[in-house]
């Protein structure tokens, strides 16, 4: 019986596996672990060292502490440098002359227009874009057309005699009252409004302004002046506004990289 147990509680002597293929694993993880180690990035890396000293030393964070280092592999950034016209002397007397100039072309506008301006048919104003000349519909068309009547060709011949030896950009605005309209020719107070403009534009250029300073644009209905619900309101309402701008335009500047 003692030799039958003795034979039962032989001794292994493969455990040696056991303890060969621990260190194996063991030997991996480090390989591993250290090529995490030499492939992290040096900015992170020291980000993360300085927190960790920070953190065990109970010393809050500084922005000395926290700078990351560039890396010397990594691309450079282009800078792309944005030219902008400074302002100075010479700019700022152009713009005064240039507004001048425009308040001349409309006092002459105003002395052209007095017995309208007078009648409270055309209003003359300033604002930030420049000299803008409202002319109430009714002296420029018929209810419903956009066909300039004789008085209206007068007045806007006079208008751009005054303005074609200039240079400054002129939009025309048709505006409408809310009143709908629906006819072949004008489906809505869109297209009314549109042809209204185009007509005045259209006269101004057979007068000598030059096509590449106007624009036509209209507006319908959108931007009253006048509250629509009364018939006076509406009459205001109805009108072409011409805008002689005195602001100098941007010149845009072409940005290359490497200046």
């Amino acid at each position: 019986m003692a030799r039958r147990k003795q034979e039962e509680e032989h001794e292994n002597h493969e455990r040696w596996l056991v303890s060969y293929a621990d260190f194996i694993t063991l030997l991996f993880a480090f390989f591993v672990v250290m090529y995490a180690i030499s492939s992290v990035n040096e900015g992170k890396y020291r980000v993360l060292s300085d927190a960790i000293n920070s953190a065990f030393r109970s010393i809050p964070g500084t922005t000395g502490g926290a700078q990351v280092a560039i890396n010397p592999d990594a691309p450079m950034p282009l800078a792309i440098p944005l030219r902008r016209q400074q302002p100075g002397l010479k700019t700022d007397e152009t713009t005064r002359v240039n507004r001048e100039k425009v308040r001349t072309m409309a006092k002459e506008i105003n002395t052209a227009l007095a017995p309208l301006v007078q009648e409270g048919k055309v209003r003359v104003t300033e604002g930030a874009r420049g000299i803008t000349v409202e002319i109430n519909a009714s002296v420029l068309f018929a209810p419903g057309d956009a066909r300039l009547d004789l008085v209206a060709v007068k007045a806007l011949t006079a208008v751009a005699q005054i303005i074609a030896p200039s240079t400054f950009p002129i939009t025309v605005e048709g505006h409408t009252d809310n009143t709908p309209i629906s006819t072949p020719q004008f489906p809505s107070n869109w297209e009314l409004s549109g042809v209204r403009a185009s007509s005045v534009v259209r006269l101004f250029i057979d007068n000598g302004v030059d096509p590449r300073r106007l624009t036509a644009t209209g507006y319908a209905d959108q931007r009253p002046v006048a509250d629509n619900a009364t018939p006076d309101g509406r009459q205001r309402n109805r009108r072409v506004a011409i805008t002689i701008e005195s602001q100098n335009p941007d010149n845009p500047v072409e940005v290359n990289v490497g200046q």
